[in-house]
This record gives structure tokens, sequence and C-alpha cells, in this order.
């Protein structure tokens, strides 16, 4: 399997995701630089990390979406190609009309920095396959503009095509209000698009994977990952 981690100007956790994929899960992967406009030939899933794309001017992820890259990305994800946008990453495929909907400031209007609690609804993608549906685990959240909105028709139909991911909740699981940290309309953390190859979530698997730093959670969405890729 080759993992490709495009760095934009800003990104700061383009190293996580790097050795969370070199050394956690021991799989290839190499960095693609935000000016390339070469095919992504070889790889067979592309992460668009989180961090501040050039600075997060005019809105988050609305100039890394004109990067030289990004139409290589579209390209690969149109041919099936698996892409996973992290934070930073997530605003960015909003922005590039990969994933529906967009990220907006946080309801508090606060940057938010926690562990937060988030169930996964939807196992039935390329990587989420490893979890339990309904399964309750436990990613850090580090954002100021995470708000997901989308309008109501565009809704309807994220519902009926399963592409609800992810959903902020308590350690028991309920989604509501209360356990809501930045607004997003039903609570979700994180989405995919229809065709389930896309994937975009607010919270950071890549900083929850290893045992040093206190919880694994996050380390079988990139084991999902491999564990599609295989089993295609």
């Amino acid at each position: 399997m080759k993992f490709g981690v495009v760095v934009f100007p800003g990104s700061n956790c383009d190293s996580d995701c790097f050795h969370v994929i070199k050394d956690v899960i021991n799989e290839d992967v190499e960095y693609i630089w935000h000016d390339s406009d070469e095919k992504l030939t070889g790889f067979d899933c592309i992460i668009l990390p989180g961090g501040f794309s050039y600075g997060d001017y005019l809105r988050a992820g609305a100039i890394a979406r004109f990067s030289k890259i990004m139409p290589r990305i579209e390209e690969f994800a149109q041919n099936g190609g698996l892409v996973i946008g992290i934070c930073n990453g997530f605003q960015i495929l909003t922005e590039s009309h990969l994933l529906p909907g967009a990220l907006i400031r946080n309801k508090n209007l606060k940057f938010i920095c926690s562990d937060q609690y988030v169930k996964v609804v939807n196992t039935n993608t390329p990587f989420t396959n490893l979890y339990k549906e309904g399964e309750v685990i436990n990613l850090p959240i580090a954002h100021g503009e995470g708000n997901y909105v989308v309008d109501e028709e565009t809704l309807k139909q994220i519902i009926q095509n399963q592409q609800i991911v992810l959903q902020y909740c308590d350690k028991y699981g309920n989604v509501n209000d209360e356990t809501n940290p930045n607004g997003s309309i039903l609570n979700i953390a994180g989405i995919c698009n229809k065709e389930k190859n896309v994937f975009g979530l607010m919270p950071h698997p890549e900083r929850s994977s290893e045992k040093i730093l206190g919880c694994e959670d996050g380390k079988r969405v990139f084991l999902s990952i491999v564990n599609y890729l295989k089993s295609r």
C-alpha cells in the first residue's frame, strides 16, 4: 500500500500523519508538495493533513483549494482513489466540493483544543470498517472552524446516502446539543461522499494512534484503509 501526504504552506500535522503511516502501521508513504501537478500514479490513498494552510486567510481551506495539486486529487478521487482530509484537510475537501457542506466558525467563536468522544455511525466505508457500528471512540479536536453546516436538501441526501460517518457524543454515546463542541448540524464530526471513497473529519486520528499518547482509538482509521485496500 502506498500513501501520500500533501504538504501545503501552513500544514502542521503532515509529519504526524507521515509518522503514523511509516512507523506505526508500517506502510509506504511519501510527501506530496502542494505545487506539484504530476499525476498521482502509484498511490492508493491521499491524506490532506491538518494545519492552517495559507494561514487560513479568506476562509480555512479557501486558498489551498486552488493549489496545483488539487485538480490531480480531484482526478484521483473521481477514479476511485481513497482520499482522507483531517481537520484543515476536511475544510479543503469541502472548499473543493469533493465533499458537501462547509465548515464555519465554532458556535462559541473560540478555538477548541480537547479530547472528544465521537460515535462511529457508519462502518461501511474504507475508513471505518474495523470499528463496530455505534462504537464510541476518543479523538482529539483542535479547530476554530469546525462547525459543519449544509443546506436542508443536501442534508436529506447525506442522510439518505448514509454519508454521516462520525458524530460528536459523550462517553455513553449520547448525541445531543450538550455533547456538541462546535455547533455542527446533527453533531456531525465526519462525512464521506456518496461513493464512500472520500472522507473528511475534524477530529485527529493521527494524534490518537499510539499508546504513548494515551489512546490508540484513531489507529483503526488507518488500519481500516489498509484492510479495505487488501480486500479490494
